[in-house]
């Protein structure tokens, strides 16, 4: 199947953008990748780590509300979210792209 990733619970047109960015097509190819795999591929691609994206992914995969995540899940899962973002998110290379992007430079197409 190709089921749009806009149809998971929770997220949108945006998600399914950065999802595709970070070659991720489908709801289904992002079940199987889970919500960690998927945040750090993201990551990886150029998205700025957020704590609200990160658990919206989770809740929305659980077929929950954004806003049900509360208490000491939420404790954990920021302990997730830390560890995903120390692993993945390279900041030289964010305030980097920043920089080139104030100053008009273009990325390339790979």
């Amino acid at each position: 199947m190709n089921t749009p990733i806009s149809s998971i619970r929770n997220l949108g047109p945006a998600y399914e953008e950065a999802c595709a960015r970070a070659n991720i097509h489908t709801a289904e190819e992002l079940r199987e990748l889970g919500a960690d795999e998927t945040y750090s591929r993201l990551l990886k691609t150029g998205s700025k780590p957020h704590f609200i994206g990160y658990y919206v992914l989770v809740m929305g995969l659980q077929g929950r509300p954004w806003n049900d995540c509360k208490g000491e899940e939420k404790k954990a899962l920021r302990v997730r979210f830390d560890a995903i973002k120390d692993s993945a998110f390279d900041k030289g290379l964010s305030e980097l792209e920043t920089i080139l992007n104030q100053i008009g430079v273009v990325e390339k197409d790979r």
